[in-house]
C-alpha cells in the first residue's frame, strides 16, 4: 500500500491536517511517557529500598491532579490552548533534563527523584488537561469518535506496549539514557503541536477557542462556573460519577494484583508481567474492532456491555485459581476497557460546549485519580483483613450495584450531546 494510502487509512483526510499534527504529537509524547513508565520506578528502586518512598514516588506524580486539576481546567478555557501545551511540554523537558544532569554528575538522590516526580506531574496536569480540549476544536463533531479512537490507540501502543520495554532496555544500558530519550520526545512533541497553527481546521470544526487571557473574571469564578455547568447537566454529571465509582472498585482490586498473582495464583514475576501484557494486547483487539462495533451497535448498548463486562471480570478474577484463566480475563479486560474509554470520552466531548471543555475535562480527570487513590487505599485495607481475593469481591459487588442503579440512565448519558443541545 502506498504511503499516502496508508496515511489515509490511519488518519483519514476528513479529520483535517491539524488533527494529524495533534495525533503525531500525542504519539511522540506517549513514547517518552511509556519509556519513563518503566525507567522511573527502576530509578527510584536504585536510590532506595524503602517501600514507603517507592510508593511516595507514584503518589507525588498523581497528587498534582488533585491539587491543581480544577485550576488547570479553568486556565485551559481562558488561555491559548496550543501555547499552553507547548509551554507545558517544554517545562516537562526542562525538569527531566535537570534530572539527567543530576544522574550524569552523580548527584542524584531519592530526594531529587521525588521532587522531579512532583514537578513533572504538575506540568503534566496542565498539558494533559489542555491537550484534551484540542480534539473537539479541530475535528467535526460527527468524527469525534474516530479522532478519539486514534488517540487512544496511540496511547495504548506507544505508552503501554512500546515504551516500557524500551525504557527498561535503555535503563539497563545506562540509567540516564531513557530520560534523555524522554526529553527528546517531549521537545519533538512541541514542534509537532506547533504545526497546528499553520493549517486551518475543517470548515465544520469549531476551531480553537479565542484566548480569554484578558478576562476580568477571577479563576475561582471560572471554576465555579464550570462546576455549575457540570451540575446542571444530569447526563454529563452522571458520567463523572460513574467514572469515579468504577475507578474506586477497579483500583481496589488492582492494588493487590501483584500479591494476588504471586501468592494466590502462584505465578512468577514473568507471569505477572503477562497479565499486564495480555491487557495491552486485548486493547489492540479493541482498537481493531472499534469501528465495526460503533457502526453496528448503539452507544448505550456499547456502554452497558462494557460496564457489565467490568462487573463480570471482577467476579471471574475473584473465583479463579489458574494463571492462564487470569491471563485470558485480562485480555478481555484490555479489549472492552479500550472501547469504554473511547466511547465515554467521545460522549463527553460532544456534550460539553467548547468554552467549558477544560474545566469539565479536569473534573473528569480528578474523578479518575481520586477514585484510584481511594480504591488503592481501600484495597489494601480489605486485603489485610479478609485476604487477597476480598478486594475482587468488593469490586464485583460495588460495581454491580452501581451498574444496576445507573443501567437505565446510560441511555441518557450516551445521548448527552442531544440533551446539551
Amino acid at each position: 500500500m502506498p504511503v499516502n494510502g496508508l496515511l489515509e487509512v490511519m488518519v483519514p483526510r476528513r479529520l483535517g491536517q491539524p488533527y494529524r499534527w495533534l495525533l503525531a504529537s500525542s504519539w511522540t509524547s506517549n513514547v517518552g511517557d511509556g519509556i519513563a513508565l518503566a525507567a522511573g520506578p527502576l530509578l527510584v528502586a536504585s536510590q532506595t529500598t524503602s517501600p514507603v518512598l517507592v510508593a511516595l514516588a507514584g503518589l507525588l506524580q498523581r497528587l498534582p491532579w488533585l491539587m491543581f486539576g480544577l485550576w488547570a481546567g479553568a486556565f485551559a478555557d481562558r488561555a491559548d490552548r496550543r501555547r499552553v501545551v507547548i509551554v507545558g511540554n517544554v517545562l516537562r523537558a526542562v525538569v527531566v533534563a535537570v534530572l539527567c544532569v543530576a544522574i550524569l554528575t552523580g548527584t542524584v538522590s531519592i530526594g531529587v527523584v521525588l521532587v522531579t516526580m512532583f514537578l513533572y506531574g504538575t506540568a503534566e496536569v496542565f498539558v494533559d488537561t489542555t491537550a484534551g480540549t484540542l480534539l473537539p476544536a479541530l475535528v467535526p463533531r460527527q468524527h469525534l469518535s474516530t479522532g478519539t479512537h486514534r488517540l487512544q490507540a496511540g496511547y495504548l501502543t506507544c505508552n503501554q506496549l512500546v515504551g516500557p520495554p524500551v525504557g527498561a532496555f535503555l535503563f539497563a544500558l545506562g540509567s540516564v539514557l531513557p530520560f534523555v530519550v524522554q526529553v527528546v520526545c517531549a521537545l519533538l512533541a512541541v514542534v509537532l503541536v506547533a504545526r497546528i497553527a499553520h493549517h486551518p481546521a475543517p470548515d465544520d470544526a469549531p476551531g480553537l477557542l479565542v484566548p480569554r487571557a484578558e478576562a476580568t473574571t477571577h479563576m475561582r469564578r471560572d471554576i465555579a462556573e464550570g462546576l455549575r455547568w457540570l451540575w446542571g447537566s444530569p447526563a454529563v454529571r452522571m458520567l463523572a460519577v460513574v467514572i469515579l465509582v468504577f475507578n474506586v472498585t477497579w483500583a481496589a482490586a488492582w492494588s493487590v494484583l501483584v500479591l494476588w498473582s504471586r501468592d494466590h495464583l502462584g505465578m512468577s514475576e514473568v507471569g505477572f508481567g503477562l497479565l499486564t501484557t495480555a491487557a495491552a494486547v486485548g486493547g489492540l483487539l479493541g482498537t481493531t474492532l472499534f469501528s465495526r462495533i460503533e457502526r453496528r451497535f448503539t452507544l448505550a448498548t456499547i456502554m452497558r456491555t462494557c460496564l457489565l463486562l467490568e462487573v463480570l471480570m471482577h467476579l471471574a478474577l475473584a473465583n479463579t485459581t489458574a494463571g492462564w484463566v487470569a491471563i485470558a480475563v485480562m485480555f478481555g479486560f484490555g479489549a472492552y476497557a479500550f472501547v469504554w474509554g473511547t466511547v465515554s470520552q467521545a460522549v463527553r466531548l460532544r456534550a460539553v460546549p467548547q468554552e467549558f471543555q477544560g474545566r469539565v475535562g479536569s473534573v473528569y480527570m480528578i474523578c479518575v485519580f481520586a477514585g484510584m487513590v481511594a480504591g488503592q487505599g481501600l484495597g489494601g485495607v480489605i486485603a489485610e483483613h479478609w485476604g487477597l481475593t476480598a478486594p475482587f469481591w468488593f469490586a464485583f459487588v460495588g460495581s454491580g450495584i452501581t451498574l444496576a442503579l445507573i443501567w437505565r440512565s446510560l441511555g441518557a448519558i450516551a445521548h448527552a450531546d442531544a440533551a446539551a443541545a
